[in-house]
């Protein structure tokens, strides 16, 4: 699953492999998901990295709302 990465924060392929198996399951009876979980993670890096506020996340990451929300899960 080769990607382009967009900036500095994004994972690699490498690290995406070490980290999406620590992530919990996607649940088989809930809301079908709108965004990928790496998208997410790579929004949270990106506000991490750069100590950004959420609301100033650029467009081409899923909406600051649901990565705050998963944030905090």
């Amino acid at each position: 699953m080769d990607r382009v990465r967009r900036r500095p924060s994004d994972l690699t392929d490498a690290e995406w492999e070490i980290i999406e198996p620590m992530l919990p399951s996607p649940q088989w009876m809930g809301q079908t998901r709108k965004y990928t979980r790496r998208a997410v993670i790579d929004a949270i890096l990106y506000v991490v990295r750069t100590g950004g506020a959420w609301r100033y996340l650029p467009d081409d990451f899923p909406p600051w709302q649901t990565c705050t929300r998963t944030s905090r899960a």
